[in-house]
């Protein structure tokens, strides 16, 4: 089970909640100020925070800490959608340009990469259709309520002098 801190926004339904998870960078290293290339990137176009609602056992208050659960697998199908099927498309789009091509005398070579870059591109499509709609299914459960949030010190101003 992959595990993330939510911060409570608001509970509008009796059994609905609506949270928002801070992104956490795969080094860990972005939030440390740490300067890299992809930290670069990731700061220049990843989102920041992300909100979502799950169901909620519970009534809590917007600033409560919750800790959500996502099981591996759901991440697992997912990047398998989305990487295994243009690998398939790709040989197997090859193989039938090129089989075309040898059945009516034209060049194979040309042929078999049209055919791999479409097959890959069709395939591509499909699986990540396919992948949306298992993460839309897939849905974070509330694992524990972690408490209130703590207000942040004061020496952690942005630069502006207020306080995030």
């Amino acid at each position: 089970m992959m595990e993330q801190q939510a911060r409570v926004l608001s509970q509008t339904y009796a059994d609905w909640v609506q949270v928002e998870v801070e992104m956490k960078s795969a080094c860990n290293h972005c939030d440390n100020s740490e300067q890299c290339g992809t930290a670069s990137v990731a700061k220049a176009f990843s989102v920041k925070e992300q909100r979502f609602s799950v169901p909620a056992d519970r009534q809590y208050e917007p600033g409560d800490l919750l800790k959500l659960g996502l099981p591996e697998s759901v991440v697992l199908k997912s990047a398998a959608l989305v990487y295994l099927p243009p690998l398939f498309g790709l040989l197997g789009g090859g193989l039938t340009g090129q089989w075309l091509a040898s059945l009516n005398g034209w060049s194979t070579n040309s042929l078999a990469m049209f055919g791999g870059f479409f097959g890959a591109l069709l395939c591509w499509c499909l699986g990540k259709r396919a992948a949306r709609q298992l993460e839309a299914e897939a849905q974070p459960v509330i694992l524990a309520y972690l408490g209130k949030e703590l207000a942040k010190p004061a020496c952690c101003a942005n630069e502006t002098g207020v306080r995030e």
